[in-house]
């Protein structure tokens, strides 16, 4: 895209009209917005061969560091049970109980990987 100096606009007198129908419309609408530009700008940016990228939902970033962060320590508490006291200090259905949190904890992230 060509870049434009400080205070220098760009010229309105020369649009380009693009026919769509209405489902072509909500689709690039919708990549526009994805993209976090205007119809016009992300037009204009696919129209000189750049790929917009995408926005990233930082709402959903925040969730994935917190499943993550989650999966680490319950990876670490079993860790330390299984070192610490070897056989001992849990009931064999606790330990079956936190690989199900793991585990649930696991298809949460996968599940949010899944909603970017």
């Amino acid at each position: 895209m060509t870049a434009l100096t400080a205070g220098e606009t760009r010229d309105r007198q020369r649009p380009l009209k693009v026919w769509v129908n209405a489902a072509e419309r909500v689709r690039i609408e919708a990549q526009a917005e994805a993209a976090g530009l205007s119809v016009s700008a992300y037009l204009r940016s696919v129209g000189l061969g750049h790929q917009p990228r995408s926005v990233v939902d930082l709402d959903a970033v925040e969730r994935l560091i917190k499943v993550n962060a989650d999966l680490g320590r319950l990876g670490g508490l079993l860790k330390l049970w299984l070192t610490d006291t070897p056989g001992r200090g849990a009931a064999v259905a606790d330990v079956r109980e936190l690989l199900g949190h793991i585990k649930d904890t696991q298809d949460e992230l996968r599940h949010a990987v899944t909603r970017l």
